[in-house]
């Protein structure tokens, strides 16, 4: 499948051939990310177009290169869709998901996760617990985003966290702070069903993100200032009010993946002793800890995915992800109508 500023659509090529460390594996359910709808409408900063979406995928393996050893033919695995080099500074002091020279399957990359088939580097798959379900299994990847960034902030155990955007992203995030013993938790988004989703997955309270006196009357929610404010938007208005929620000596965390620049108030920044810290995709070990989320009960795709469409029909589900009424859509080949 091919994503272009004009849509999505569907191409028939040839299966790729394994080369040495790949996997060849047989797609069973991917999911369609914010990033991919972004790229596919040429917003997305760092995926040009045209490109092969799908990067939130499971499957199975079907082959693999005579050197591969990590997995084996029939193990059902997940794609770690960062690809570093693993010689750069950041891949030698343990932070490959800001290689120098990165490389992102399904984002850029010479081939995605929305195929019957692909190959990738074996060492980039995970394989998964018996007992988890494909829909299960497709919740890993966007959720190690937040558990990264839950991890990068420092942990949240014992104190007020705000989530700004209650899309798929911000509601994981909204999970992983519970997980991680957040006090107190808010979550604001200018649309009443994505609050709803939110106290139905346990915020403590929730607020329109589009009244004026937003920043005020969470404060007053938590009865002082936010500890951490997650922004799973990153837009203009949302940084503003994540840096006000976060003084004084709070933690800004941008998760969101902005469409274009946004200013900062330096002088509150610095001032007020806030941190404003990037958050990017994940660790092999948020990998593990999602998937102990996962199969403890924590996220379940009961409460996440919303609509199901065969690989014949991506450009529906495209349409479908950005149309406010799902939350997370998947895309399975083969997938009975």
């Amino acid at each position: 499948m091919v994503a272009r500023v004009s849509g999505v659509e569907l191409v028939e090529v040839d299966e790729p051939e394994l080369r040495p460390g790949e996997a060849l594996v047989e797609t069973t359910v991917v999911g369609v990310c914010g990033s991919d709808t972004h790229a596919a409408a040429g917003e997305h900063p760092f995926v040009p177009l045209p490109y092969r979406p799908g990067h939130e995928v499971v499957g199975a393996v079907r082959a693999v290169a005579a050197d591969v050893t990590a997995v084996g033919v029939g193990d059902r695995v997940t794609v770690e869709p960062t690809l570093p080099c693993g010689n750069c500074k950041m891949c030698r002091t343990g932070r490959s998901n800001i290689c120098e020279n990165l490389r992102f399957f399904g984002c850029g990359y010479e081939q995605g996760g929305m195929a019957e088939r692909f190959t990738v580097p074996a060492g980039r798959l995970h394989r998964l617990p018996d007992a988890m379900s494909d829909l299960q299994a497709a919740l890993i990847e966007p959720l190690s985003t937040p558990v990264h960034a839950v991890r990068l902030a420092g942990g949240v155990r014992d104190k007020t966290v705000v989530v700004l955007g209650a899309g798929t992203i911000g509601l994981l995030v909204l999970r992983a702070a519970q997980h991680g013993g957040a006090r107190r938790t808010v979550v604001t988004d200018p649309l009443p069903q994505k609050r709803e989703r939110a106290l139905a997955m346990g915020a403590g309270a929730v607020y329109d993100a589009t009244r004026p006196d937003l920043v005020e009357a969470v404060r007053a929610e938590l009865g002082e200032s936010a500890d951490v404010v997650f922004d799973c938007v990153s837009v203009q208005s949302t940084v503003d009010q994540a840096v006000r929620l976060a003084s004084k000596g709070g933690i800004v965390m941008v998760v969101g993946v902005p469409v274009r620049p946004v200013s900062v108030a330096l002088p509150e920044l610095q001032d007020l002793q806030v941190r404003l810290q990037g958050s990017a995709t994940y660790m092999p070990e948020d990998y593990d800890a999602s998937i102990e989320m996962i199969m403890s009960g924590w996220v379940s795709p009961d409460d996440f995915v919303t609509g199901r469409f065969p690989l014949e029909e991506a450009a529906a589900a495209f349409a479908a992800s950005v149309s406010g009424s799902h939350l997370k859509v998947t895309i399975s080949p083969g997938l009975a109508r």
